[in-house]
């Protein structure tokens, strides 16, 4: 399952949105995540991986979950890109 978002938050995504999207896909033990931006996939259970992505305002990422609770796994994720103020959805 994939969902794809508009980064809006005038810094990016930097140290403190990173650890809450790793935070929360580490909570799904049975799911891949990932995060894609600009042609390169990194792991969303590493801080580093996300950082590695330099993600900046206006550019698009992509949220990607494979398993057993990938559903919910997107879902959650969403709601951090959401609630954090970090992204909206971008058709």
């Amino acid at each position: 399952m994939q969902k794809t978002f508009k980064i809006i938050d005038e810094d990016g995504i930097h140290a403190r949105p990173a650890t809450a999207l790793v935070s929360a896909a580490t909570k799904f033990k049975t799911t891949e995540s990932f995060a894609e931006s600009n042609g390169k996939k990194v792991t969303l259970k590493s801080i580093l991986g996300v950082l590695s992505l330099g993600l900046e305002k206006g550019d698009t990422l992509s949220l990607i979950t494979e398993g057993e609770q990938e559903a919910e796994a997107l879902d959650t994720l969403q709601e951090v890109m959401i609630s954090a103020g970090l992204g909206e959805l971008h058709e």
